[in-house]
């Protein structure tokens, strides 16, 4: 009886062994796959240098507008609105992270996806940036709380742009080469 026992027991921990094996293999395979996915998306890059690189920054609902992954997003205070070709919105993000990192970050990366910066205003524990492509502006204002950096980023068509005047009867040549 008791030779059965333990023989039970000697199959029941080879079987959670084995299991475990198993679940190994499954981690490795989700890993190679998220690597492929890496190295696919940066295909310049030789394969080691596509592994060994971290992602810092990710692109969340705004196409042009790169956000560090040190930023987690607050879903109950954002708002987003798609149409087919636009977005806009507020997204609004936390995280610890320093203000004026971030104020570099936002200047260097809008610029990089053809934002052109319009103005910023800066005060010890508030920035605001402003940005503008030819058809949508872009408002980012970084916060610092206590524990907390807060940043809202919002993007929405800048009005009035590319459409003809209300009234038409008064159209000038340079209204239309505008």
């Amino acid at each position: 009886m008791r030779q059965t026992l333990k023989m039970v027991f000697i199959v029941a921990v080879l079987g959670c062994i084995a299991g475990l094996a198993g679940c190994t293999d499954i981690f490795s395979r989700t890993r190679t796959a998220e690597s492929q996915t890496a190295a696919a998306a940066a295909p310049s890059v030789s394969e080691p240098a596509a592994q060994s690189q971290k992602t810092n920054a990710v692109y969340y609902d705004f196409e042009d507008v790169l956000i560090p992954v040190e930023l987690s997003v607050l879903q109950d205070k954002s708002m987003i609105v798609s149409t087919p070709g636009f977005t806009s919105g507020i997204l609004m993000l936390r995280g610890r992270v320093d203000r004026r990192s971030l104020i570099n970050f936002f200047n260097n990366n809008m610029v990089k996806d053809n934002w052109a910066i319009v103005s910023q205003i800066a005060s010890p524990n508030m920035a605001i940036l402003v940005f503008e492509k030819p058809v949508k502006s872009a408002v980012i204002s970084i916060k610092n709380e206590p524990v907390y950096t807060y940043v809202e980023v919002g993007v929405a068509a800048r009005v009035n742009q590319g459409r003809l005047p209300e009234n038409t009867d008064t159209l000038r040549e340079s209204d239309l080469t505008q």
